[in-house]
């Protein structure tokens, strides 16, 4: 429920969803169904080889308190998918109530899935709620970022206090193959202090793939590591990079190789460039 403010009126509130469903067909990806509602906006520029790109857009320019923003994709089987976002997502203060930001994504049978939102950038006194959930066919291959930077260093400013949580779950074949929760609430500046949490740094993500070369990658990935406050594993059909950085550029700069090589050399998508 809204909270209302002096005067009896409601604050609006932005609602957004969006829904990808692919195809193949004549040995490319093709697009199946496209929903959009609100201020959620999915558009996909024109790729030059057998896969799609979609990026996803917040028309509403940012989220805060009471906000709501739905991402869905259905990758069929043998379909080549490449998801990003138009911008860094802004997580403004929240008066009241907390911001929801839920994707759920569906890969197919020998489907391939790269979910590359760019940052998230969380503005003091933003409360945030984010999750991810995923369906892993058999024979599927997923790779997923999800960052976040604790306010524009850049421009002078921290994020002190606020709230985020994380909630991710992945499952192949109907296993549950990966499950975390993150939850930084109250003096987060503070939180973020402590060793066992950032250290100090602001700009933090984390980095995961499942496929068949899974094992494969980690002696390649863990040089790319040795420069950052950073660590990959491998175990159970999965790889995990955790990230961590005194500033987004300084974040992108081991990022960016990093889903490089995950990518089989492929490039991250041109709108993270601009």
């Amino acid at each position: 429920m809204q909270q209302q403010q002096a005067g009896g009126a409601a604050p609006q509130r932005a609602r957004g969803k969006g829904r990808l469903v692919t195809k193949q067909l004549a040995g490319r990806t093709r697009l199946a169904e496209l929903f959009q509602e609100g201020c959620g906006k999915i558009r996909l520029p024109d790729t030059f080889d057998a896969s799609l790109e979609a990026i996803l857009i917040n028309s509403s320019g940012g989220l805060t308190g009471g906000d709501r923003l739905e991402w869905s994709l259905r990758a069929g089987p043998g379909t080549d998918v490449t998801v990003t976002t138009q911008a860094n997502e802004k997580i403004y203060k929240a008066a009241a109530d907390t911001a929801l930001l839920s994707s759920r994504v569906d890969v197919g049978e020998g489907a391939k899935v790269a979910w590359l939102p760019q940052e998230s950038i969380l503005f003091d006194r933003a409360s945030l709620t984010r999750e991810l959930t995923v369906d892993l066919a058999p024979s599927a291959e997923f790779l997923a970022v999800e960052a976040i930077i604790l306010g524009r260093t850049a421009m002078g400013e921290r994020a002190e206090t606020g709230l985020f949580r994380d909630r991710w779950r992945i499952r192949r074949a109907g296993r549950l193959i990966h499950a975390e929760e993150v939850r930084l609430e109250g003096e987060i500046a503070t939180l973020g202090l402590q060793p066992a949490a950032l250290s100090g740094k602001v700009a933090f993500a984390t980095v995961f793939y499942s496929g068949p070369a899974c094992e494969a990658f980690l002696p390649r990935l863990r040089p790319l590591l040795e420069a950052g406050y950073a660590g990959a594993s491998h175990w159970q059909d999965k790889l995990i990079v955790r990230l961590a950085a005194a500033d987004g550029f300084s974040l992108r700069k081991i990022l960016v190789p990093v889903i490089s090589l995950l990518r089989n050399g492929a490039p991250v998508p041109k709108v993270w460039n601009t």
